[in-house]
Formats: structure tokens, sequence, C-alpha cells
């Protein structure tokens, strides 16, 4: 015993000798628990990792190698590279993993059943035969194809029309040469003395949809400076293409636009120019770095900021596709076109949600422009997953968050990485998520909570999406949107539809939406949606008759239909709405989880427009459904090139089913309007500009489940609140005085997006 004693004060001796030695030094004391960054492969909190929920895995860039390689073989017909294609040649548009059925996964997952065998999907554009088509296939079974089978008519009723594709960025690159090299040159005078047009110092902006009917593949290309922000240093030229037909040198220009007026093409415009018809408002040259549009700090820099850092390390642990972090557990991946989802959501073990994903985001814009005006973008359609480009430490997420890379194989025979694209970090919102102070005690709780995270750049705008998950044993899904605001050539009537920002931009109104699925199981599958609000009834006072009072009244329904489930954009919604489960907590309620929505959204496109079935989605703020097989997204990435014959119309999934102890699905849309104003240049901020909705338990637990987190604070009045084992807050000049070892900061996003 006294030998142990020994080695013990050695040990202390030691170490104190060390920290004295440091300090005389004049050097930091670093614990290695400090600045360790340990791998994320460990047991943490309630759960533990298993490798059940790869079957909700990405594709690997082998995979997806591999699949190309089947196709080339199999197919039959010759592939070009998407990235160097015509519209008349057969290409691989993208390839992503194909997600098994909902039963078959709980089968495996919960009732032991076998693995299902792992799929990709496969899109396929047939330019180069008689009847030119998209085609949609399953490959598999992966890690080593042997099988492709054509699911088209299966998913969609009927063929994908050739005209109804993405276009490519090859196409891209054609129509910005065909202006160049065929068009521009055919108004010399014009665009030297205008625009001092050089072949390279105008940027362009194409706006879908492209055309009023369905085979219609017209676009307006909007031009402006080519300098950094050019979204707000629009030149007044905006250009109608017809790029329809698959002989590249068959297309040619409708319509031009220049400042209020418009042209039969650029041979009128440049005769009317010579004439002196043409009204001519010139822009001052911008410096390459845009002046105004500049995100340059107009000021040195100065003291940093505080940061946030774990002082023994990560709380939370992830492997593979999985994250789990105290009571809570999930599986993630990156669609190449919806971006960021979730699956398999658990707290304390049982699930809450199969799946949470974004489904689609629509801007529609205004203008007194011709293409503005046209604006109805549905993003998925571009790539939410694609376009989600490397993180900034610091600054996108917190310096020590962990990042993750996604890939994606689309526009390419060969997959692409986005590194750094995904953050995952613990955050102290500087909140309690509970306190009460009396003169006896005080008891409270810090709100730490996960972040899931991704930001997509979608041409000008910049969307955050988190996913945020909370100790009381809520799910909050928040949406920031930044970036630079799309604008219009200042002139005319232009501030009818919007706000002038500069002295010949037009900061054009437009209105956001984003759509949700939230496939909830609460304490299983079979849930019914049920509603809690109030009234007010007026009563005879008991204990004094003569009087009334008006005492609020709980009123409670069960939605048995679709019909009555689906709350139209501007509709009176209960107040309490929830998925309730065939259970009840201990004190004989019925188990729930309810929907809370934050949302400021503007008016929906009338029904009446031609192309509005395309996102019928955004009629409803709310709408649960039985879920399906055949109704797996509420959106397709081909209704925004044919909105006017959809692929796929939301509108259709509701008619009048019953929802009563069914599988249910709900539709969440967010959005917000945004009239742009002069603080929006250069960049639009965060501030304000935040939508999204919780899934908070509702009688879910027999009490509030974060009591049990080890984060809580209680102490008397009687005790010695300075004491780290009566109040753990005590502690922190000795557990959290250490600085974690920041490593050097490092960004990808410049490198070139080279093919793996």
């Amino acid at each position: 015993m006294n030998l142990k004693i020994a080695y013990i004060f050695l040990a202390l001796s030691a170490a104190i000798s060390f920290i004295l030695i440091c300090l005389l030094l004049g050097k930091e004391w670093r614990p290695a628990t400090c600045g360790t960054r340990p791998q994320h492969i460990q047991e943490t909190g309630h759960r533990v990792h298993n490798d059940h929920n790869l079957v909700f895995a990405d594709l690997t860039p082998g995979e997806m190698v591999r699949v190309v390689k089947y196709l080339r073989e199999n197919l039959g017909v010759p592939l070009v590279d998407a990235s160097r294609a015509n519209p008349s040649d057969n290409c691989i548009y993208y390839i992503s993993m194909q997600l098994p059925t909902k039963a078959e996964v709980l089968r495996f997952l919960d009732r032991g059943g076998v693995r299902p065998p792992r799929q990709a999907l496969a899109v396929i554009f047939f330019g180069n035969q008689p009847m030119p088509n998209v085609t949609e296939y399953l490959v598999g079974p992966l890690p080593k194809p042997t099988y492709h089978r054509d699911i088209t008519v299966l998913k969609y009723g009927r063929k994908l029309p050739y005209y109804g594709r993405l276009i490519l960025q090859n196409e891209y690159d054609q129509i910005d040469a065909f202006l160049r090299s065929r068009e521009f040159p055919k108004a010399p005078n014009f665009m030297s003395q205008v625009f001092d047009y050089n072949g390279t110092n105008l940027a362009s902006l194409n706006v879908a949809p492209r055309g009023f009917q369905s085979g219609d593949r017209k676009t307006w290309i909007l031009h402006f400076q080519a300098v950094t922000g050019f979204y707000v240093h629009p030149m007044g030229l905006e250009v109608l293409v017809d790029h329809s037909s698959l002989n590249i040198s068959q297309w040619k220009v409708l319509k031009v636009f220049y400042n209020g007026q418009y042209f039969e093409g650029m041979v009128q415009l440049e005769s009317e120019f010579k004439q002196g018809h043409v009204k001519v408002d010139k822009v001052k040259k911008t410096p390459t770095d845009g002046g105004y549009s500049s995100l340059k700090p107009r000021v040195p820099h100065q003291n940093p900021g505080p940061l946030q850092y774990e002082p023994r390390g990560p709380r939370y642990s992830i492997r593979s596709n999985q994250v789990v972090f105290q009571a809570w557990s999930f599986a993630f991946g990156m669609d190449v076109h919806t971006g960021p989802r979730l699956f398999d959501i658990r707290f304390k073990g049982e699930r809450i949600a199969y799946e949470l994903g974004l489904q689609e985001a629509s801007a529609i814009y205004s203008s007194n422009s011709p293409g503005a005006m046209s604006a109805r973008y549905l993003d998925a359609s571009y790539g939410i997953g694609k376009f989600a480009f490397s993180l900034v430490p610091g600054v996108d997420c917190p310096y020590l968050a962990t990042y993750l890379d996604s890939y994606y194989l689309i526009d390419s025979f060969m997959p692409e990485k986005r590194e750094n694209s995904i953050c995952i970090f613990e955050e102290n919102s500087e909140i309690p998520v509970r306190r009460h102070y009396s003169k006896m005690n005080y008891g409270g709780l810090a709100s730490s909570v996960l972040v899931f995270r991704t930001i997509s750049t979608l041409e000008n705008y910049d969307y955050i999406w988190n996913f945020i998950f909370h100790q009381s044993g809520a799910v909050e899904v928040k949406v920031q949107a930044t970036g630079y605001i799309s604008s219009s050539f200042f002139f005319g009537d232009g501030t009818e539809f919007g706000s002038r920002v500069q002295e010949h931009t037009l900061g054009t109104m437009h209105n956001h939406a984003l759509h949700f699925k939230v496939d909830l199981d609460i304490g299983g599958t079979k849930n019914s949606l049920v509603t809690h609000d109030m009234a007010f009834e007026t009563v005879q006072v008991p204990w004094s008759p003569e009087h009334h009072i008006e005492r609020p009244r709980l009123i409670k329904k069960v939605l048995d239909k679709e019909d009555k489930a689906a709350f139209r954009l501007d509709s009176k919604m209960p107040r309490y709405i929830y998925f309730a489960a065939n259970s009840e907590n201990k004190w004989g309620q019925e188990q729930g989880y309810r929907f809370q929505i934050i949302s400021f959204p503007g008016d929906h496109l009338p029904e009446t427009s031609t192309m509005e079935r395309a996102i019928s989605w955004g009629r409803y703020k709310l709408a649960v459904t039985k879920r399906k097989e055949d109704e797996p997204t509420s959106s397709s990435i081909y209704n925004q090139n044919d909105p006017w014959t959809p692929t796929v119309a939301f509108a259709d999934f509701i008619n009048n089913e019953t929802i009563i102890n069914e599988d249910l699905v709900a539709w969440i849309t967010i959005g917000f309007l945004h009239i742009p104003h002069a603080e929006d240049v250069p960049n639009t901020v965060t501030v304000g500009n935040t939508v999204g909705f919780f899934l908070r338990p509702y009688n879910y637990y027999d009490e509030d489940p974060s009591i049990y987190s080890p984060d809580g604070v209680f102490f008397t009045s009687e005790q010695d609140f300075g004491s780290c084992e009566v109040n753990p807050i005590a502690c922190l000049s000795k557990t959290a005085s250490c600085l974690p070892n920041f490593p050097p900061f490092t960004y990808s996003g410049f490198q070139n997006m080279t093919r793996l």
C-alpha cells in the first residue's frame, strides 16, 4: 500500500513540475484530451454504432465506376461522356443510390430479415436513336452488377420525352458559344459601343422554365458584367434562344430585349441602334473584384470573436453513414438532386422517423424584363446536393466541427468528390433548455444540440440546411438563405416589381418555397393524425350563478381522410397537430409527435397557371398522406423543363384515402417572400431569413426526457454550489482551462473539380 502511495506521489510531483516548467518558459499547458480529435468509432451515450444503417448509404465512388462500366458494356449502344455529349448523343446523365422499399428495410432492421439487395438508379439520355428519350434503369446487385431493368413506365406511367431532359453543362457552354460566335457578331456596333464587348466581359445566366408548352426548349439568357458577384451587375441585354433542335446548327434567336425594348433578333437591334432608335443607358465599367458586390471586408481585421470547442473532444460519434449523440442516432446521405436526407432517426433506441429529407426548393421571380418575370426555378433539377461545396471552418461551421466528403456521378463517366461538404458538430446555444430559480434551489440545463449541416450554392443563392437534435427529444429543421440576389436592369416602372438597389440594378421580388418529406413512425408504422386547439365557451360561474365566465375548452379531432389533412398555404391550421401512436404514456395520454412550423411565405402560384401542377406541393403548408412506395418524392427533376406535363404532380397524392391507423407521411412547405432592399447588397444576410419546423414529443414520454441529460445543473441554498461534486459548472476553470489544438486552416473549394 505504501509503495502505491509513493508511486502516486511521484507521478503527481512530475506532473506539477512539468506544469511549472511550462509556466516558467511562457508556454501553454495543453492536456492531450484537449488537443486530440478522437476517431469517431466509439460507443457514446445511450446508443452504440452498428452496420445496419449502411442499407441507406450513398453509393461509393467504386460502386459508381462499376455501374458505368456495366452500362457501357451492356446497354448495346455507344455512350458518350456527358461532359462532351451533344444533344444528339447517348450519355449517362447521373447515377445514384436506389433506396430499397421500406418494408424490406424494416424487415432487415427490426425483424432480422435479410439485407435488401443494393441497387443503383441510372438515368440515360438517348439522343442518338430514331425516338430520343430519357430512360431510368435499376442496376444491381452492387458491388458487381449483373442486371439492368427499365423502370421508367413503372415509375412515371409513361415514357419520358427527350425534350424534358435536364441541360448538361456542355449544352450551357454550347448556348454561350452560339451567342458569342454566331449572334453577337451580327450587332458589332451595338455590342462594342454599349458594352465595350470584347468576347469575355459579359457573364450569362439562363432562366427556366424554357417556354410555355410541352416540347418547348426556349431559354432566356440574361447578361451581366463579368465581375465578382455579377448577379447584381445587369447590363440590360436578354436573348431568347431556341435550342430545341438536336442539331446545334439549327439553333436560333427568337427575341432580343434591351432596356425596355424588344427586337426580332440581333440584326434588327443593330439596325435600330444605327438609326438612333435604341434607348441606351450605358453602365460604367466595374472593377473585376465587383466593386459594390465584392465581399472583401471594408475594414481591417480586429481581435477574433468567441469560439466554441469541446474541452474533452467530441461527445458525438460517427461511423460510416451513422451518427450517435447521447440518446440520438441516425443515418445520413446526400442525394445529388435533393440534397441532405436522414434515415432511421432514433431517440433512446426508439425510431421517431424513418425518413426526413428535402424534396424541392422553388423560387418564383418578378420583374418588368422578360427573363426574370419568366423565372420559376425548381432547384432539385439543378442539383441541390451537387452544388454543396466545401465548407469554410470557422465561418460555415465551427472550426473544430467534423467535416465529411460527399460523392456524385453526374454529367460524366467519373465520380466527383465534394471535399468537406458536410459538417457535424455539437453546439451550445447559450440559452437554457429549461431552468427555475427559487429561494431554496436552482435547476437548469444548457441547450447543447447536435447539428448536421450542409450548404448548397445554387447559382446566386446559398441555402444553409440544418438538422438539429435537441436533448428534449425534439428534432429541428432550419433553413437559412444568403448569397446574392438575382437582379434585373433598372428601367421604367421597375419599382413595381422590387427595389432599386444600385444605379442600374433592380432587386427583383421573389418567393422561396422549400418542401420536405417527414416519414414519422411514432410507436410503430401505424399512426393517426390528431389535432388539438382551443375555443372559448361561456359558462355560468358555479359558485356565483349570477355571473358568467369565458373559459377556454380543449378541442380534439381525429382527421380521418387525406383531404381533411391537406392545409392550404393561406388557411387556418390547428395550433397543435401531431402523429398519434396506438399507445399511451403512463398518464393515459395518447403518445405523439407534434409538427410546429415557422414560415412566412408569399402567395402560391395561381392554380390557373399552366405550370402550377408541377409545383402543386406549394399549395399546402402541411399535407398528410398514406405512405406509398410509388409516391416516394413530391417533385421530379423533369418538372423544371416540362412543367406543363409534370412527371410528378403532388396534388394527385391527395385523393381522400383513409389515414387512421396507417403508415403516414407528412409533407411540409416552408418559405419566405423576399422583397430585396438596399441592404441586400453586396449580400443577403441570414438574419431574419430563417424558416423551418420542429418535430416535438407530445405526451410521447412520461416526463421531459432531458431531465436525464448528464449536463443538468442543480444545487440548493444549503449546498456548496462551488463544489465540483455538487455543480459541474463550477469545475469549468479546471476541466475547460486548456485550449484545443486547432489544426492549420485548409480549404479545398478552389481546387479544379476534377473527377476521381
